[in-house]
């Protein structure tokens, strides 16, 4: 099996990470993995920010999570209390996938070249929606600031990065999803 396939059979979604911080060449190698990615009409309607700040990812995992609690419908806060409370893990890196209106598909395919290139380097990662609650919340605009984001782009999605706590084992493919037409 080439080494493409073995890497895509062997991504997990990391939910636990040790807190570690990558190593720099590490983190550049998922950041150009990121902007080497795809899109409609090579136009790469994307920003790549990596956000390292242990201060900044806590706060913006503790304001999550507080708009979550505060939802009426608690089946999703309810969900992130039973896998530790918290919103990013411990993860010590957030890749934030800036997008332009109406390129979410672009988006997600940055995320898949993240978060495969993490496998291969022997790290854990997360593709993280939940991301775009704190920039939704009170304190997006303060966080928008803080991270230089200017008019015209969005969140579009997050992929959380470090060392697993544990080593999960991926899903087990769903053939039935696969069909045939000749």
């Amino acid at each position: 099996m080439n080494e493409i396939l073995n890497t895509i059979r062997q991504r997990y979604s990391c939910r636990a990470y040790d807190g570690r911080l990558p190593e720099k060449e590490k983190l550049e190698a998922l950041a150009l993995a990121a902007v080497q990615s795809p899109s409609g009409m090579n136009r790469q309607p994307w920003q790549i920010i990596v956000i390292t700040n242990k201060a900044l990812i806590e706060d913006m995992d503790t304001e999550g999570m507080r708009i979550l609690a505060e939802e009426e419908d608690k089946t999703t806060y309810d969900r992130f209390m039973s896998r530790g409370g918290t919103l990013f893990y411990n993860a010590p890196c957030m890749y934030l996938v800036l997008k332009q209106p109406g390129t979410g598909m672009d988006t997600g395919i940055v995320s898949e070249n993240i978060a495969l290139a993490a496998t291969s380097l022997g790290l854990g990662s997360v593709i993280c929606g939940m991301a775009a609650i704190p920039f939704h919340g009170p304190k997006g605009d303060v966080y928008k600031k803080k991270l230089g984001i200017s008019d015209g782009w969005e969140f579009g999605i997050a992929v959380l990065v470090g060392y697993g706590k544990t080593e999960n084992t991926p899903h087990t493919p769903d053939t039935s999803k696969i069909r045939y037409f000749e």
